[in-house]
């Protein structure tokens, strides 16, 4: 009975005090600057969206928000920083959907599902395979069966990512063909190689290509979607062009240290949302070819280990090995 006593005011003092503690930093959370890191560097696709949506928080917290750019490695830099970071909520990551890639990776990976707390999946654009504006095809399919003996080349911003691994499975599900990748760093450059006739096709995302779309150098041939995207409505979807169907989106989410308290992880989730949710927001984000997105912290964390165990599959369908 004593011990049992003991177990229980030692239980008690931990709730009173332990429990009473945290429950005061969730109540007065954020009493303090919040640093975002993002793993890519300045002027990219995820910090335009991490500033977009801090200068929100910023707004909505009264709190200061700063960006902390930490590129390297696909984004494992800045997501292994955040990983051992103090489970406070005063230090959160943006990256990319090349995190659930990453995952796959022999050594030095980052596990998303486990290593990090899923908080809010903040935009989403889907992949596109476009040619030069004068190229004769008129669907995907078209393009590669009219091929000069079965071969073309294809760019993307680079081995192993998103869009890569999406022309890979997609072109090897179709036989008697040769489709040579050739990869670029960035995102700009491989939509440039097609523009200049330098490669055939190039694999990339709607925000990379957009203003050379809506400039009319680029002939979209289908969208890796299950189904038509608002922002290129009469793009058919890669199963409508004749190929395996296959959906990818490139997408940008936040992140917190694994042990972060949930309280404070699902007021992130509710303020993110909030913030995406403001037309000013909306219109940016669409404005870029993105289209905002809204998840609870729940539906997010699902969606995370859904990535992780696609990539693995398409890795291990392709033969594509990481670094």
């Amino acid at each position: 009975m004593k011990t049992v006593l003991r177990c229980f005011c030692l239980v008690a003092g931990a709730l009173m005090f332990g429990g009473g503690i945290a429950l005061g930093a969730e109540q007065t959370y954020p009493s303090k600057p919040i640093r975002i890191v993002v793993a890519f560097g300045p002027g990219g696709i995820a910090d335009t969206i991490a500033r977009l949506v801090g200068q929100k928080l910023s707004e909505r917290f009264g709190q200061s928000i700063v960006v902390d750019n930490r590129a390297g490695a696909g984004g494992v830099v800045g997501a292994k920083l955040v990983a051992a970071a103090t489970p406070d909520g005063y230090t959160l990551l943006v990256v990319t959907a090349a995190l659930a890639v990453n995952a796959n990776a022999p050594r030095d990976a980052l596990d998303p599902t486990t290593q990090l707390a899923s908080v809010a999946l903040a935009a989403s654009a889907a992949t596109i395979f476009a040619v030069h504006r004068t190229a004769p095809a008129k669907t995907l399919m078209e393009f590669v069966r009219g091929s000069k003996n079965g071969r073309f080349t294809y760019s993307s911003a680079g081995v192993g990512t998103t869009e890569h691994l999406t022309a890979a499975f997609v072109f090897g599900a179709v036989p008697g063909i040769e489709a040579t990748h050739v990869p670029f760093q960035g995102g700009a450059a491989p939509v440039t190689a097609v523009i200049g006739q330098q490669v055939d096709l190039t694999s990339t995302t709607v925000p990379t290509a957009y203003s050379q779309i809506k400039a009319g150098n680029l002939k979209v041939l289908a969208v890796a979607s299950h189904k038509r995207i608002a922002v290129l409505p009469e793009v058919p979807t890669l199963a409508e062009a004749g190929c395996q169907d296959f959906e990818n989106s490139s997408w940008v989410a936040f992140f917190a240290p694994p042990g972060t308290p949930q309280a404070i992880v699902q007021r992130l989730n509710a303020e993110i949302n909030a913030a995406l949710r403001q037309a000013d927001v909306r219109e940016r984000l669409a404005g870029i070819g993105f289209d905002p997105q809204s998840s609870t912290q729940a539906e997010f964390s699902r969606y995370v280990r859904e990535e992780v165990a696609k990539w693995a599959r398409v890795l291990k369908a392709t033969g594509i090995a990481l670094n």
